[in-house]
């Protein structure tokens, strides 16, 4: 039996992927956190063969989560479920750490095969994410410009171009406004961007934000 924790900060998601595994006879869901400080709490509780974890969730989440969650379990193979699209996060959660990126869209489909692959030892990426994976370990130099950014400043870019000030950013994250400041300094140099508007333009074309505004579009 293949035992999986699930993290999602939604119930009624929780209780509908719960609901699909426990049709399959060999995966059963025998822990549950809605945050990233409950998933790590069960982790440290329990014993699991593979971690199902929504890349949003309140608190600690997203890549900071899959890093924590190795450094603390570094066998425990991990399966991110997102609502993002793999172009935003799914290269940046492998190279954390994780065994598999599955979107929410696709996870009626595809979780069960995800899960199975991920407890026998392999990884879950679609071709799209593989040829990414490549494409940026051969040829850096001619990947998007925000793939060249650190997580942090990834996390930063997306949180400025959804419209938050460098204070409100700060506040959200725990930092200082200089730090965020300095971060976002380096964003527009790395990314080679004049000022914001050029930021919030790259940010919709390339779809890295959840529900961009329609004034923008």
């Amino acid at each position: 039996m293949i035992r999986v924790l699930l993290a999602d900060d939604h119930t009624i998601v929780r209780a509908g992927l719960k609901e699909l595994l426990s049709e399959t006879g060999d995966i059963t869901v025998s822990g549950e956190a809605n945050d990233g400080a409950e998933a790590l709490a069960r982790i440290r509780e329990s014993d699991y063969d593979v971690a199902v974890l929504d890349m949003s969730m309140p608190g600690r989440s997203g890549i900071e989560l899959i890093r924590q969650v190795k450094r603390e379990r570094p066998r425990l193979p991990i399966l991110v479920l997102s609502m993002h699209s793999e172009e935003q996060y799914a290269v940046r959660a492998l190279k954390a750490g994780a065994s598999g990126y599955l979107t929410k869209e696709s996870a009626a489909d595809q979780l069960v095969a995800a899960i199975r692959r991920i407890a026998a030892g392999g990884a879950f990426v679609t071709p799209e994410t593989a040829q990414r994976l490549a494409l940026d370990v051969n040829a850096a130099g001619a990947a998007a410009p925000h793939t060249l950014l650190s997580d942090r400043e990834f996390q930063v870019l997306r949180l400025i171009a959804d419209g938050k000030s460098v204070s409100e950013i700060a506040k959200q994250l725990t930092l200082s406004v200089k730090t965020i400041s300095t971060h976002k300094t380096r964003i527009m140099r790395k990314m080679r961007l004049a000022n914001q508007a050029e930021l919030i333009r790259y940010a919709i074309e390339h779809e890295l934000l959840d529900d961009p505004p329609a004034s923008h579009s």
